[in-house]
């Protein structure tokens, strides 16, 4: 983990599992929900959010969904990614 909360490419190295893609953006979870990738497909970057981060993350992203359930992946992801503010997490990828 560096000081910023993203991930390390140490911490990378688990199995995550997809939990939305779209044409945008694609996220996927460690098994334990503990971090998580958010990728950019446009822009080609990726943000990879762990520790206290990802806890806020998992709140932020399960209260999206439920607010609105109609939502396709990329627009929720998009709203995380924007006003979340988790792009800032971001690097090259």
């Amino acid at each position: 983990m560096n000081n910023k909360g993203a991930l390390d490419v140490s911490d990378v190295a688990q199995d995550y599992t997809p939990l939305e893609t779209g044409d945008e953006y694609a996220l996927s979870a460690a098994a334990d929900l503990a971090s998580y990738v958010l990728d950019n497909k446009s822009d080609g970057v990726t943000a990879r959010i762990g520790g206290d981060d990802a806890i806020r993350f998992r709140q932020d992203y399960a209260e999206l969904k439920q607010r609105n359930p109609e939502w396709k992946a990329d627009q929720l992801l998009a709203q995380l990614w924007d006003q979340g503010g988790y792009g800032w997490l971001a690097d090259q990828g």
